[in-house]
Parts: C-alpha cells; sequence; structure tokens
C-alpha cells in the first residue's frame, strides 16, 4: 500500500493542484488513469473477440466430449494455443483496477504525506493530538488523518499553538477543499449512517449501470448465459456498496467515476474495433442452442435426492462398478430396447453360464422381473445422467448397445480399458447412412448388420472417410425372424374386404401433415376396409386432430382411425400399406410380403453428407420394388394405385422375397449368428488374458 501510495500520489497531488478540488482531483485523476491504460483495454478488447471468435468450437468441444472433463480441458488447451489465447488475460483488467483501488484508498487515507507534503514529524504530532482527544480512537486506524483534518477545519487551533514550526502545514490543511457537491469526502457511511448511504447507493448504481452496458455490448459478457450475466452484475454490485460502505467517499467516488468512463469507453471500443466484424454469431448460437439442450436433457433425467429411484440408481451403480470380472454387458435406453437383444440373449442363456450385466435406463424395464426368474442375469438401474461417468468407469470384455454416436456426445468409451469390445446392434433394417448422423458409429469395434446393404455402406463410408476398419458381422436382423415367426402361427387368412392400413411416419411433414384425409376421401367409397393407425406421437401431440377425423368418418364402417396400439393384428393382416418414410413399413413388406404404396412426402435425411457415399440408400432404392412411389400431387388418384397393386401382389410377394433373400442376412437364425460371436469373443479375451498372466 506504502509504494502503490508513493507511486499513485504525486499524480492526485497534481491533480489536487490542477483542479484546487478533492473531487474533481479525483476525477481528473480517473480520467488520466483510463487513458493511460487505453493500450492495455484496447488489447483486452482483441482479446475478448479473439475468445468469443473461438467460443462456437468451444462449444462444440463440449458437445462432443459432454461429461468428460479431463477431454474437455485438454482439447480447449490446444484451442487457446493454437490461437494463441491466454483465459487469464481476462483477469488483467480486475487486477488493474483492484490495484489501483488499492492506491487511491492509501491516497485519500493519508493526504498529509501523498498530497499536502506535511513534514513526517508534524504528522505524528498531528495524530498524537487527534488520539489523546478522543480515547475511543484506535491508534492504528487508517481515519487518524482525515479526523485531523476535520479537526483542524472545524475551528481547532490546539494543533497549530502545540507543534512548533507547523504553521504553513495547518494553512496547507486549513484551505484543504474536501467538499465535492455537498459531501464530505471523508465521509465513512458505516461510522455516520443517515443520509451518507447515499454514496455507497450511488456506488452501486453506478456498478450496475456499468454491468447492464457490459452485459448488452461488451464482446465477452454479451455471449455469455444469462445466470452468468447476472451473478457477474450482483457480485459487482454487492462489492459496490460493501466498498461505498466501509471507506470514505472519496474512494466511492473514484469507483463511480470509474464505473461511468468504462461505459463511455466501452461504446468508443465497440465502434473503433467493432466484435461483429470478427465474430460468427450464427455459429455461436448454434452451438450454444445445441449445448444448452444437451445441459437440459441431461439435468431434466437427473434424479432428485428424495426421489425413490435414487437410493436404487445409487446402489445399482455401486454394485456394478464393484463387480470384477465382467465379461458381458448390454445397455438399453428404456424397455422398449429389449427386443433388439432378446434373441442374442436367449441363446447365450441357453448354451453358456456367461453372466449377463444389463444396464437400463428405465426403472420399468421387463429385465428386472426377468432376473427374478433367472438368476444368470443381472439387472441394473442407471439414468441417462449417471450413465456418463458410469461408462468412462465400465470394465468388461464386451458391451453391446443400440445406442449410436458413442464418444461424440456425452457418453464414451471406457477410460478404464483400452480393450472393451463394443458391438453396435442395429434397430432398424434400412440405411444408416441416411437416418443416422454422419460419424453415428465411427466409435465401435464392431458392428452387427443386417444385411449386404448395411455391410456395403459401412465399407464405403470408411472409404470415403478414410477411417479406420472395424469389424463387420453379417448376424441378419433377430426382430424379423420374431416378426416372421409370429406371423406364421397366425396362419393369417384371406381378408374378405381387402384391408389398406396407413401408417404414418412421425417425422415433419408426413402423411398425417399433408394429405391424410385427401386419401382417406379417395378411398372412402371401396369397399374397402381403410384402418388409420397413426404414429403414437400423433395421439399424444395432436389428440384434437385425431379426434376429429374420427368424428369426420364416423358414418363410414369401412374407415377405422386406430388410436387403441395395444393389438399389432392389423399390422399383420393388411394387403397393402399406404406410408411415407416410417420404418414399420420396411418390417411389414418383409414380414407379409404384401406391397407398399408409399407417399413421397419430404425425405427425413439425419446426415446431409449421404450422397457422398457411393451407394444408394436401401430406403430409396426399395421402395419402387416393393409398392409404388407416388407425388403429393397424385394422392386424389390413391384408389387408383391400390386397385392396380391389389391385382399384382402374387409379382410383389415374388419380388420381395428376391430381395430378402439376396440382402438380408441368416433369416431365421440371426440371434444364434449374434450370439455365437459374443460368445467367441468373449472366450478369446478370457483365453489371452490367462495366456499373458502366465
Amino acid at each position: 500500500m506504502k509504494i502503490l501510495g508513493t507511486l499513485l500520489g504525486p499524480v492526485m497531488a497534481l491533480c489536487y493542484n490542477i483542479t484546487k478540488n478533492y473531487g474533481l482531483a479525483i476525477i481528473l485523476f480517473t480520467l488520466f488513469s483510463k487513458i493511460v491504460l487505453l493500450p492495455i483495454s484496447i488489447w483486452v478488447q482483441k482479446n475478448s473477440i479473439k475468445m468469443v471468435r473461438m467460443q462456437p468450437e468451444l462449444n462444440q468441444i463440449k458437445i462432443d466430449h459432454f461429461g468428460d472433463g479431463d477431454t474437455i480441458s485438454e482439447e480447449q488447451q490446444k484451442l487457446y494455443k493454437a490461437n494463441k489465447y491466454n483465459p487469464l488475460a481476462s483477469l488483467i483488467p480486475l487486477a488493474i483496477q483492484i490495484i489501483l483501488l488499492m492506491g487511491v484508498v492509501e491516497v485519500i487515507y493519508h493526504p498529509f504525506e501523498y498530497l499536502l507534503k506535511v513534514p513526517e514529524p508534524i504528522v505524528a504530532s498531528y495524530k498524537d493530538i487527534t488520539l489523546s482527544k478522543d480515547e475511543n480512537l484506535n491508534p492504528e486506524s487508517n481515519s487518524i488523518e482525515l479526523y485531523t483534518i476535520e479537526n483542524i477545519q472545524s475551528g481547532d487551533t490546539e494543533m497549530y499553538q502545540a507543534v512548533e514550526g507547523s504553521e504553513d502545514s495547518f494553512e496547507k490543511i486549513k484551505g484543504f477543499n474536501l467538499k465535492f457537491l455537498g459531501v464530505d469526502l471523508t465521509w465513512t457511511a458505516s461510522l455516520l449512517g443517515g443520509m451518507t448511504y447515499l454514496v455507497p447507493l450511488m456506488a452501486g448504481l453506478s456498478s450496475f449501470l456499468l454491468s447492464f452496458v457490459q452485459n448488452k455490448i461488451n464482446v465477452l459478457q454479451s455471449a455469455q448465459s444469462m445466470v452468468n450475466k447476472w451473478s457477474t452484475a450482483v457480485l459487482s454490485v454487492g462489492l459496490s456498496l460493501y466498498l461505498g460502505t466501509f471507506v470514505p467517499a472519496g474512494v466511492a467516488l473514484y469507483w463511480i467515476a470509474s464505473n461511468l468512463m468504462a461505459i463511455i469507453q466501452l461504446f468508443i471500443l465497440n465502434k473503433v474495433i467493432n466484435p461483429r466484424q470478427y465474430v460468427d454469431y450464427d455459429a455461436l448460437e448454434k452451438t450454444r442452442k445445441e449445448l444448452s439442450n444437451l445441459e437440459s436433457e441431461v439435468k431434466s433425467n437427473k434424479l432428485k435426492y428424495n426421489d425413490p429411484l435414487y437410493q436404487k440408481e445409487k446402489d445399482d451403480y455401486r454394485r456394478f462398478l464393484s463387480i470384477g470380472d465382467k465379461h458381458l454387458v448390454f445397455y438399453s435406453e428404456s424397455n422398449g430396447f429389449y427386443k433388439y437383444f432378446k434373441n442374442y440373449i436367449d441363446y447365450i442363456l441357453k448354451y453358456t453360464n456367461i453372466p449377463i450385466h444389463y444396464i437400463t435406463s428405465d426403472p420399468s424395464d421387463k429385465i428386472f422381473e426377468m432376473a427374478k426368474e433367472n438368476e444368470q442375469i443381472q439387472p441394473y438401474f442407471i439414468s441417462e445422467t449417471k450413465l456418463i461417468t458410469l461408462m468412462m468407469k465400465m470394465d468388461a470384455d464386451v458391451v453391446v448397445m443400440t445406442m449410436p454416436d458413442i464418444e461424440n456426445f456425452h457418453i464414451k468409451r471406457s477410460r478404464v480399458r483400452k480393450d472393451v469390445e463394443y458391438i453396435y446392434v442395429m434397430h432398424g433394417m434400412g440405411s444408416n447412412n441416411l437416418t443416422m448422423r454422419k460419424g453415428s458409429m465411427d466409435h465401435y469395434d464392431t458392428i452387427f448388420a443386417v444385411g449386404k446393404h448395411q455391410r456395403e455402406e459401412i465399407e464405403k463410408t470408411e472409404q470415403a472417410y478414410n477411417l479406420p476398419h472395424k469389424k463387420i458381422i453379417d448376424t441378419g436382423y433377430p426382430l424379423l425372424d420374431d416378426m416372421l415367426e409370429e406371423y406364421k402361427n397366425k396362419d393369417i387368412k384371406e381378408n374378405e374386404k381387402p384391408m389398406i392400413l396407413i401408417a404414418p411416419s412421425w417425422q415433419k411433414d408426413n402423411i398425417v401433415d399433408n394429405c391424410l384425409e385427401e386419401i382417406l376421401d379417395s378411398l372412402k367409397n371401396e369397399d374397402y376396409k381403410v384402418v388409420v393407425r397413426p404414429h403414437p406421437q400423433h395421439v399424444k401431440h395432436m389428440p384434437e386432430k385425431m379426434e376429429g377425423l374420427k368424428k369426420k368418418y364416423a358414418d363410414n364402417h369401412n374407415i377405422e382411425i386406430q388410436t387403441d396400439f395395444s393389438k399389432n393384428s392389423t399390422v399383420m393382416e393388411a394387403d397393402v400399406m399406404i406410408s411415407d418414410w416410417s420404418g414399420v413399413a420396411t418390417e411389414f413388406f418383409m414380414t407379409t410380403e404384401r406391397p407398399v404404396l408409399y407417399i413421397d412426402t419430404p425425405m427425413k435425411v439425419m446426415n446431409p453428407e449421404y450422397q457422398k457415399i457411393d451407394t444408394i440408400p436401401f430406403n430409396i432404392w426399395v421402395r419402387d420394388r416393393v409398392g409404388k412411389v407416388i407425388s403429393l400431387n397424385e394422392v386424389n388418384k390413391t384408389n387408383e394405385y391400390v386397385k392396380k397393386m391389389l391385382s399384382e401382389k402374387d409379382l410383389y410377394k415374388n419380388e420381395i422375397r428376391n430381395i430378402k433373400d439376396e440382402y438380408i442376412y441368416n433369416i431365421g437364425s440371426s440371434g444364434e449368428v449374434g450370439a455365437q460371436y459374443i460368445i467367441q469373443t468373449i472366450f478369446e479375451k478370457i483365453k489371452r488374458r490367462n495366456s499373458s498372466e502366465k
């Protein structure tokens, strides 16, 4: 503090000699400090622009490595280094402000030494007299010089008479103008109370104004979240109120002047070095929204402490990590995903004693009931939030999942074992290149392919992007095997009236959104049984529309709007399906070998780069071979196309059989093929481990 006072005192003294008013001197000193420090302010402005320019990339790093703090930190440091950015640079203005403030406090508390140049022996004598007059004063108090000035200026001549040779100093002190706009700059609100509390209020108001402007136009603060913006504002205002309350009003005046000048300086810097010339705000907003959605999703899934499932998850988490030598782990996002694993699990249970560790994020998953009947199954409830850390601690030979994008987003590969084999199981027979995000399977070791079209896509994707080769196992599709078995056991009879099943997808601009009523109007006068089986999300989110359709066609006994999904018989019994891009259409024609009339609604494309792969997606080319594709302009002719397709059912049946035989692997035994690969992989890993231990 002494050093700071020695450095800043002469500057403040010069300002006082120019203005002959302490308040104006403080304001002039503040202006002088802003001018001297302008190069640093310009540098900070440029550094802030650099930070915000990097922010989209920083957000993308957080998205790509969500939940993995170590990797995020490493990638951020690489980006900072590449851009020659130091994140600590933003602290420099704050550090300078604090240093200046400390110096100003020192000068204001000790005007005798720094401003009036009163000789040290006289200062010591004045202090002794002031202390003798008020025994409540602390000898260590910083305010003694201010009390002395107050005594002298109030007419106390004792010091003049008592201290020899102090005449010049006494006159200087007596003429020292400490008033500014009627406020004595020696006042301290915490000591005097009353109206003096206006001083800290003014300091707090100036900080609020600065924070408000910074939140609006400061390149760095305006890019922050609302919580960060206003938490900083609250901290700044709180500090200002504290300062204004417990230090002399002169310090508060410096703080107020500094805040107001900072606002003016910010407007000037933004005009001269405009951030919008350097920052891609569209990219910033896009990545910020994506990261926010991801954080919200994880937060919404996080269990509360008082939730009964909280303790179950906690116990299951600990139990899973406490078990060593785990050979096989399945992860299911919800109860509905068991059907994709069923045939593999059935085979493993029947022919091996390998424990099956089955993690599910659905507390109502039927796996918990199954485990009661078979102790070889060990189920665990782990929510998606807790799954982030569990997966990074994964210690198992083989992990089987249907969740794409492992490593790309918040779910990561194991950080404790590099030899875990991750197997991706398809949950559809169509094109992954079209319906899944780019790179969604890049971090899996092994893919269970449904058919040769999926194998071809994977191989050509690896070739196009120069990716490492994955193992592709020609398994087939166990769910199709189950549907074929169910269809066979149903012994489907010929319908008295042809059944036309309308099964729209849930994607944007589907049949329900575009043309459902036109299709029904084209079919309603024919001798068909027309069943509309909307997607469950239509029933959930558009109940009024569904009820409106029921009322509109209530008098037509040939049309039924099904909103009860407890029965699946219509899918098996229909003679023709009308659909758009729904995956259920593929399951329908593969199971029943009956045709599909496709309405050419806008296609849902998850991977905008799908055309870079040198193969036409299965979902596109198969439609012309298993049915007919018509445009939205032709839906008024739906009846004509349906009649033609009904008359050519046998031709479509033969074509569909040819497609199944050519493109789908191991029909009837896909579960066995996949399970045998899993078993073989586990045994090989055990054998290698035993050999290395010897």
